[in-house]
């Protein structure tokens, strides 16, 4: 990965092709551990700033790892094994996203750390995955030198073990295609609600509560859903009156 900030319809057109070749698996195979190391090399494309991924599953023996895109992800999580805690393990066993630097990560996982900064890894991020009902378990992110994750990475992260969870849970192909759907629409719901704030806060200098809560009271005020204001805020604010007028009949079709 680079650190080049990808526009939000570019963004989002990645994720989507990054969700059908998973689908293109899951169509394939029913084996999971095939199944965990595809959603570990599609998940470094769906989250910016993700340069490797490793899945780590909570077993009857202990933790271990069950899929990873670099010898080095391997090398980071069984420091946190070893050490029996860690921002990984903490994801799978309370079922909390985590996001930390590793510079702050020290005082509380030295043995992670340590390891962390001998491979380069300045960022981590990990979301709690359940892969079926007698095991649990994180999709963990690693990032190399300082850019790290911001919030929206969280949310693509925590959006994408939708579509590993339901695999998981062996449900039918017309659920899963639902689910992925669904994936589609949130992720694009969510990247135009941070484009509007990004706005909100550039010109009239607010927070990001702040910016969020405009957004919020606005919606309620005109009766629509957050998602149709913020899309059709972002299209007046570029000059887009015809996309502006599109959300228009979407709200009134809903």
């Amino acid at each position: 990965m680079t650190d080049e900030v990808l526009p939000p319809a570019a963004q989002i057109a990645e994720i989507a092709g990054a969700v059908e070749e998973l689908t293109s698996v899951l169509a394939r195979t029913t084996n999971k551990e095939t199944i965990l190391q595809a959603v570990a090399e599609q998940v470094v494309s769906v989250v910016p700033g993700a340069d490797m991924a490793s899945i780590t599953i909570l077993g009857e023996a202990g933790p271990y790892t069950s899929a990873s895109t670099d010898p080095r992800a391997w090398r980071i999580d069984d420091a946190q094994y070893a050490e029996d805690d860690g921002p990984c393990l903490r994801a799978a066993r309370t079922g909390a996203l985590v996001r930390i630097e590793v510079s702050t990560a020290a005082e509380l996982w030295p043995t992670f750390a340590g390891v962390s900064e001998e491979v380069g890894v300045g960022s981590f991020l990990a979301a709690p995955l359940t892969v079926d009902r007698h095991a649990a378990g994180a999709v963990n992110l690693f990032s190399f030198g300082t850019h790290g994750f911001q919030e929206l990475d969280a949310q693509f992260l925590r959006l994408y073990t939708v579509v590993a969870q339901a695999a998981m849970h062996s449900v039918g192909k017309a659920r899963l295609a639902e689910e992925v759907e669904q994936l589609r629409s949130a992720m694009a719901s969510r990247a135009v609600i941070e484009q509007a704030k990004g706005i909100l806060m550039a010109v009239r200098g607010l927070t990001d509560d702040q910016a969020f809560q405009e957004l919020v009271s606005q919606s309620q005020r005109d009766n629509v859903k957050l998602r149709v204001l913020a899309r059709r805020f972002v299209a007046m604010a570029t000059g887009g009156a015809a996309a502006a007028a599109g959300e228009d009949g979407e709200s009134r079709a809903r």
